[in-house]
């Protein structure tokens, strides 16, 4: 971990020629990004395009499967950035919801998710699998995914409306609340997203987790649950090398 990012290697490195990064508040303040433009990024790997688009928390996914250019314009709304396009970084935003990336190294395609309470409970990040898996052949094997800093169950705090969704879409919904008290809990949306991602455990992605709380880490991250309002986001994201 750094100042400004947090990287996992054992999630993804140079090495296997991918870039990425779960950001953080002051990674955030020296970023300008415009949503649902590509921005034009200089890098030590070279030029390249950063991408972002409006969240609606939601399930669906913007698929980016050829290059991009400076009159592109993405003005849809979508919850989940797919690309198999070197050089691009498909970018969340998050201040408490989880951003996941994912990487399938054999395939070269990458995802990054926005998942907060309701785009986990409605399987974002397993319909996103899914659909690597329909547009560019990945085998859930293959797949490695890392679940980045969100809001914890130390302090994510919720109640019915949250709770009567888990129990519609979730069989075991307990096993991902802490303190349940019949109208409240904590949930633990880190292990709600892994849950979902490895399944019974056969052929399952490789799953890592950043475990900070963003509600905890007032340096570090932002957060709505704690200051009440969106003072700004995190950005994490993820891109193919374009010298692989």
């Amino acid at each position: 971990m750094s100042a400004a990012v947090i990287t996992v290697p054992a999630f993804a490195s140079a090495r296997d020629g991918v870039r990425h990064f779960f950001g953080t508040r002051s990674h955030a303040d020296s970023l300008a990004l415009d949503v649902g433009v590509p921005a034009r990024q200089s890098g030590a790997q070279g030029r390249g395009w950063l991408l972002s688009v409006k969240q609606v928390h939601g399930t669906d996914a913007l698929v980016v499967d050829r290059p991009l250019t400076e009159s592109d314009q993405f003005p849809g709304g979508w919850d989940a950035l797919v690309t198999d396009q070197p050089g691009v970084t498909v970018a969340v935003r998050t201040a408490d919801c989880v951003p996941v990336l994912v990487h399938d190294p054999h395939r070269r395609v990458v995802a990054a998710i926005h998942a907060g309470w309701r785009g986990a409970a409605a399987g974002i990040v397993p319909k996103t699998i899914t659909l690597m898996a329909t547009r560019f052949g990945s085998m859930r094997s293959d797949l490695r995914v890392s679940i980045g800093p969100s809001a914890g169950p130390c302090c994510y705090e919720v109640d019915d409306p949250v709770l009567d969704q888990l129990r519609m879409g979730l069989p075991d919904w307990e096993l991902v609340v802490r303190e349940y008290r019949g109208h409240k809990a904590r949930l633990d949306l880190k292990a709600l997203i892994r849950r979902q991602v490895e399944g019974e455990g056969v052929s399952a992605p490789s799953v890592s987790s950043v475990n900070l709380c963003t509600i905890c880490q007032d340096q570090l991250f932002y957060s709505y649950r704690r200051e009440g309002r969106v003072n700004g986001t995190m950005v994490s994201g993820i891109a193919l090398l374009s010298n692989r």
